[in-house]
């Protein structure tokens, strides 16, 4: 009997510890993923953006 609830409770402790690591990744790689988007948006956007805001500042000087 007691080697019936350590093989469950390691079953338990395993199986929660493996989605757990497997969210973390999910996560990682979503920032990642977020991080990209932002870097291609700053890049693609970064010179238009910049003159608006130097056309406001000059215009309000």
């Amino acid at each position: 009997m007691d080697l019936f609830v350590l093989k469950t409770w390691l079953q338990v402790k395993f199986n929660a510890d493996g989605e757990r690591g497997a969210s973390m990744v999910e996560y990682g790689l979503l920032l990642a993923l977020i991080a990209v988007i932002a870097i291609v948006a700053v890049k693609a956007l970064g010179d238009s953006v910049s003159t608006k805001f130097s056309s406001v500042n000059s215009s309000l000087n």
